[in-house]
């Protein structure tokens, strides 16, 4: 394990008992907007990584949940051409596309509305995290159905509520 990154692990783990729970995990991390890392976001880090489902992350989850958080870093960074330390309307619907989504714009202004909780009209590096985390998940979970590969499916009630509840516990 890279001694700087148990180090970090040291400073955020608080209470010393060698798991790091989302209060800990929240109290390190900031989202660039000046308020406390989206607990929300947090919480499907930790399911990400939380191998023994204990809801808390040992030093080589932590190692590995601190490579995705920087990869997620560097692509925000790359995304946030004005270098605000947050994703505006135009970045989100770039960074969309980056990825291979291509929404309609008004959805993509809907899914903005959605998540800016603070009508600033831009995202906080959280959200930007837990948007495009879920949007992995579900279209993990829509090509799984989507055999003939043409954007449309047909599925059951039961098949939807599978794919929305593996946002809430995509470890499991």
């Amino acid at each position: 394990m890279d001694r700087r990154i148990c180090e970090i692990f040291r400073r955020v783990d608080k209470d010393c008992s060698g798991y790091i729970n989302a209060e800990e995990l929240q109290a390190a991390l900031t989202n660039g907007l000046g308020t406390p890392f989206d607990i929300t976001c947090i919480s499907l880090m930790i399911s990400l990584f939380d191998s023994d489902n204990n809801g808390t992350i040992s030093l080589n989850e932590f190692g590995q949940l601190f490579n995705y958080i920087t990869s997620w870093q560097n692509l925000f960074t790359q995304h946030d051409r004005d270098r605000s330390g947050s994703i505006d309307l135009n970045e989100f619907s770039s960074a969309l596309q980056h990825f291979g989504y291509r929404l309609s714009p008004c959805f993509v202004q809907w899914l903005m509305t959605r998540f800016d909780r603070q009508r600033l009209n831009k995202l906080g590096f959280d959200k930007y995290i837990y948007i495009l985390v879920c949007l992995q998940i579900l279209t993990k979970s829509f090509s799984a159905l989507d055999v003939q590969r043409r954007g449309v499916v047909n599925m059951s009630f039961e098949q939807f509520l599978g794919a929305a509840f593996n946002i809430s516990t995509p470890g499991h």
